[in-house]
């Protein structure tokens, strides 16, 4: 059985791993066997960004693209926020258009993210990654109908055992983000943090995943 890794920004050519590698519409990587794909609110451009929507567009209908991402807010970024929404929202409609998972990062925007979210009457799966918070606001999360992937945090910093082992086994994936250690590592923390053997866990985590991200299931 594969680990899988639903976030990651560089391919390890893993033959163990299934893997959704980030990418950018302006450094599309042809050779990434799984991939998603969409605007950061970090790297928003006012010139290009309706040029790149049209690419994530094209990109969605490839039969190895899994999702749209990361995209997202991002309070803590000089781009005025009510930019940010308006390349969110055209993404999550073009999400909702091909019925595609949105794998997002949000940082201190998670009010304004649950809004849009109803909005826009989003159906299809969205997974917050990267995810670093309180016990109180995943069950917020959760409650609205998100998805949390965790990684980077769930490594760095212990006081997340407890919200990661609070998470319903039916609501959470793994990643590793921008890390050097490898999802393997992550698979046997989060393991010992839930209590049960990594093989369970890539079973919990690969049925989660053929929930969510349909075009890559593993049957």
């Amino acid at each position: 059985m594969k680990f899988i890794n639903i976030h990651t920004h560089e391919s390890s050519e893993n033959s163990s791993v299934l893997e959704i590698v980030n990418q950018y519409p302006n450094s599309f990587d042809k050779n990434v066997p799984y991939f998603s794909i969409g605007i950061h609110p970090w790297y928003i451009n006012a010139d290009f960004w309706k040029a790149e929507l049209a690419i994530i567009e094209e990109k969605l209908q490839f039969g190895n693209c899994l999702a749209l991402g990361e995209c997202g807010l991002d309070k803590r970024r000089e781009t005025p926020i009510e930019f940010q929404l308006e390349v969110f929202e055209a993404q999550l409609l073009l999400a909702e258009k091909y019925k595609m998972p949105v794998i997002i990062h949000c940082v201190a925007a998670f009010q304004e993210l649950i809004a849009l979210k109803y909005k826009l009457n989003i159906s299809v799966p969205m997974v917050i990654h990267g995810f670093s918070k309180s016990i109180e606001l995943a069950e917020q999360l959760l409650k609205n109908g998100f998805y949390i992937s965790f990684g980077k945090y769930l490594i760095k910093n212990p006081e997340l055992e407890l919200v990661f082992a609070s998470i319903a086994n039916e609501r959470f994936f793994l990643e590793t983000d921008t890390i050097e250690e490898g999802i393997e590592q992550v698979y046997d923390l989060a393991a010992k943090y839930k209590n049960i053997d990594v093989v369970t866990l890539q079973q919990i985590v690969t049925k989660n995943f053929n929930t969510v991200f349909k075009n890559g299931r593993m049957d």
